[in-house]
């Protein structure tokens, strides 16, 4: 069953906040330990590499590209509107990729992979 964009973005607002305040505890922990060494990872990354990673790795179950409205997984959300999330910045999504959570798998994203992948989700964003 497709969603239309409206209906898509309401059935995942409860989800996402959740993940959000995962994301926000998450960055605490790592920050506090040291763990994240670099706040600004989409001033590091390669967006090209970042895309070419998130087709390979992704693309299963998010909608990885800026022209893609709806993900092959119902519950995964696309990058385009988690790059387009008030607030989001590279950390947010760092940790958030690094944070298990219900609705994905745990990965192990290798740092220059992170990111690369970083740098990719915020070039998403819509140019104002």
């Amino acid at each position: 069953m497709a969603f239309a964009p409206h209906h898509f973005e309401a059935h995942h607002r409860h989800g996402f906040r959740a993940a959000i305040v995962i994301v926000i505890l998450a960055f605490v922990v790592l920050m506090a330990t040291g763990l994240f060494a670099t706040s600004r990872a989409q001033d590091l990354g390669d967006a090209r590499a970042g895309q070419a990673y998130a087709q390979k790795v992704c693309a299963e179950c998010h909608a990885v590209l800026g022209s893609q409205d709806t993900s092959p997984t119902a519950k995964a959300t696309p990058f385009k509107i988690i790059a387009n999330t008030p607030g989001m910045t590279g950390t947010a999504i760092a940790v958030w990729l690094r944070t298990p959570h219900p609705t994905m798998p745990n990965l192990i994203v290798a740092r220059d992979d992170l990111e690369n992948l970083v740098s990719y989700i915020l070039d998403l964003r819509d140019k104002k």
